[in-house]
């Protein structure tokens, strides 16, 4: 059997129900399988092929899964956030290469302004019939099909933001999101009977691997209302009989910020909750286990990874508060400064090998020579394994400002702030919050008078609002080495608050 994304929905019973939009589209498999078909023939006739790229910017929905799916099928899908600025869709769809832009009608108009000339725009919705419509002014050719993808066509791309200013791509293969589902969907015992609420965006790996594509290898139903809303999750999951759910600490928290008393209804039905893309704290994973009377279950995951490298297992299994489990079809290995294995129990870098773990990044030699040795992939975390093979992580050795599962690169925002006539020097940095984890700060040097409200708002023109800095600190000098490299971290140490 071909290990391909189509091949993924093969489990659900043609009559059984596969999607529901809480209050909208309701998909069984068989309409799902149609509707994927039909959608992928059609970006062929407009032209798309094995090869391009198809970007498409839409909320979670029904259209967000079939899209991706039939995107994947026919060539490549590349979801996009919706809440970029003009400048960053702009980058986005030149570095993807965008062969077509695919967006709902009559919305998406920040991303409609940056597509590049060229770049025919599709506009697609799901009608009350389940049929999924796509309309074009771009001439299409009826005798086209999409044909299958083979195991090493590349199904995903998405960027990963590292320390530098420019996000390297990274293009995730058939073979690669097929194991990593795999590994999702046997890590948590998935079956028939489970119903996932989708809480995380469907344009990050978290969402489509863990949320929906898991649920789906194994026929169960995803649950995907158009964003998350801690006031009415509770009830969605009571409505839809939800069994369990996946999201970052961030979300975790303001479930139990809204939920200060008695079990609410619907979380009886929970076989456990699950927790990823970000440290989750002991105390957390107590508080959502005394208060929602479900196992917490913390797993590891990157986009290079196609989302899951560990997790800690269900019930009876030990779960281990402070650390994310143990491997999940991966090999999880920990290497000193030297580039030799270590003995359990000490610290290094987390590095990975598995059928889930990309081939490279993109056109990005140089970002591979580093990435990658001795058939280790390095993650940029550091990490401890223990003697029972449980990974505690201990500290990200990359620069990246972690916002709710939201990984931001400092250098993006620092070349944005240096764009203002009166900023001579600026550095970003993390800074501690008791809610998102980490939040945008940043030092600038400055070489006139401005107010700090209107770098902010200069910052919030250009960026998507999760980048932009709540806090900036005007500072004399910038420290560096003796190489010039800008010294993030002692800047970070010196003004977070103690």
């Amino acid at each position: 059997m071909e290990r391909t994304l189509l091949n993924v929905l093969g489990h659900g019973s043609a009559s059984d129900l596969a999607i529901v939009v809480p209050g909208g589209v309701r998909l069984t498999y068989r309409r799902l399988r149609e509707q994927v078909a039909s959608t992928a023939d059609g970006l062929a006739q407009l032209g798309v092929e094995r090869g391009d790229r198809v970007a498409y910017v839409f909320p979670n929905s029904a259209e967000a899964i079939v899209l991706f799916l039939a995107a994947s099928t026919v060539a490549t899908a590349a979801p996009l956030n919706a809440a970029y600025k003009e400048e960053e869709f702009r980058f986005y769809l030149e570095d993807t290469r965008a062969r077509v832009l695919v967006v709902p009608p009559g919305e998406a108009v920040t991303a409609r302004q940056a597509l590049p000339d060229g770049v025919p725009l599709v506009e697609a919705h799901i009608d009350s019939a389940g049929v999924m419509r796509l309309e074009s002014k771009t001439s299409s050719s009826a005798a086209r099909s999409a044909g299958a993808p083979g195991d090493d066509d590349v199904a995903l791309v998405l960027h990963t933001s590292g320390t530098t200013s420019r996000p390297k791509l990274v293009p995730l293969r058939h073979r690669n999101l097929f194991a990593s589902i795999d590994n999702i969907a046997t890590t948590y015992a998935l079956g028939p009977q489970d119903v996932a609420l989708c809480v995380m965006p469907l344009f990050h790996i978290h969402g489509l691997m863990a949320s929906t594509m898991a649920p789906l290898r194994t026929g169960g139903i995803v649950v995907v209302p158009p964003k998350f809303d801690p006031m009415t999750f509770w009830p969605l999951a009571k409505d839809h009989a939800a069994t369990w759910y996946s999201a970052v600490p961030t979300i975790h928290q303001m479930l139990l910020m809204r939920n200060r008393g008695e079990r609410p209804p619907g979380a009886e039905q929970l076989r456990f909750i699950r927790s990823s893309s970000s440290a989750l704290s002991p105390d957390t994973m107590r508080q959502l286990e005394s208060r929602f009377g479900a196992p917490v279950l913390e797993a590891y995951g990157m986009t290079e990874a196609s989302h899951q490298m560990a997790s800690n297992p269900l019930p009876p299994a030990d779960r281990r508060a402070g650390t994310v489990g143990t491997g999940t079809g991966v090999r999880i290995g920990i290497l000193d400064e030297s580039g030799a294995l270590v003995s359990h129990g000490d610290a290094g870098e987390v590095v990975i090998q598995g059928p889930n773990v990309i081939d490279g990044y993109a056109n990005n030699p140089e970002a591979n020579a580093s990435a990658f040795i001795d058939g280790w992939f390095r993650t940029g975390d550091q990490g401890i394994l223990d003697a029972d093979g449980y990974l505690s992580l201990v500290g990200r050795i990359k620069e990246m400002i972690n916002r709710g599962g939201e990984k931001i690169a400092p250098r993006e925002i620092d070349e944005v702030l240096l764009q203002h006539p009166a900023v001579g020097e600026a550095v970003a940095f993390g800074s501690p919050h008791p809610v998102w984890g980490e939040e945008v700060a940043a030092a600038v040097v400055l070489n006139q008078p401005v107010t700090e409200k209107e770098l902010i708002d200069f910052a919030r023109e250009r960026l998507a609002d999760y980048k932009v800095p709540k806090k900036l600190y005007v500072v004399e000098r910038i420290p560096t080495n003796a190489t010039g490299k800008v010294q993030r971290r002692s800047v970070a140490a010196t003004l977070n608050p103690k």
